[in-house]
């Protein structure tokens, strides 16, 4: 099983949020645009993350690297059951990984839903009533509030995605945190769980997590090398 955060899309030009450069740690009050009743309760902050969307060209135009592209050559090469990604950026399907292999526990960027009705559309449907002036744009079908199809502090996640998820992690021999800082809750408590039904784990991350004294391997390289090397081993 894999565990990837944030830190397996830096190299591909997306910034994290905790890193030393994160987007949280550079702007601490950009989290309220991440946080549930802050984005429900107030337009001004709804306004600020459509102006986000409109202008986080990375997200857009970004590109799987390589250490996406060796975890599509690792499901090719070996037994992966299961990609749990806390990213909401689609890069491994872009790099080849079989999407029925993949939970995006943490929902993705590229739909949009509405709040109050289970209305659902491709992100640029409502970027472009954004550019044509709407600055917060309703859902078309019941006038609820709009988001992007992603898990929000506060928001609860898809209890499936959950479930299937614990499922993996009890099931697993081997259990790869990838550029994860394996602290938000519950998918950092996934490595707790496979560890506690024998698989071996490892970690890869820059910076240190809660888990390094548990791990079989701990690695601090750069993913886009390490990765690639790794799965060239197998």
């Amino acid at each position: 099983m894999v565990l990837t955060g944030a830190g397996i899309s830096t190299e591909s030009g997306i910034p994290d949020f905790r890193g030393p450069q994160g987007v949280w740690t550079k702007n601490p009050a950009a989290e309220k645009t991440a946080t549930l009743q802050y984005y429900l309760s107030d337009p001004e902050v709804r306004k600020q993350s459509w102006q986000n969307r409109i202008n986080s060209l990375g997200y857009w135009n970004a590109e799987p690297n390589a250490g996406h592209r060796a975890l599509a050559d690792l499901e090719r090469k070996a037994a992966l059951h299961t990609l749990v990604t806390q990213n909401v950026d689609r890069l491994h399907q872009a790099a080849g990984s079989s999407p029925e292999k993949i939970v995006e526990i943490h929902g993705n960027v590229h739909e949009v839903k509405c709040m109050l009705c289970e209305w659902r559309a491709p992100m640029e449907v409502a970027l472009e009533r954004v550019r044509a002036g709407e600055e917060d744009p309703e859902c078309p079908e019941c006038g609820g509030i709009l988001k992007s199809a992603t898990i929000s502090f506060g928001e609860n996640l898809v209890p499936f995605d959950l479930m299937r998820s614990q499922h993996a992690a009890e099931h697993s021999d081997v259990f790869l945190a990838i550029g994860t800082s394996l602290t938000v809750h519950p998918a950092a408590g996934l490595p707790e769980v496979a560890l506690g039904h024998g698989a071996r784990l490892v970690i890869m991350n820059a910076q240190a997590t809660p888990f390094d004294d548990l791990a079989d391997a701990v690695l601090r390289d750069q993913l886009g090398d390490v990765l690639p090397d790794l799965v060239a081993r197998i």
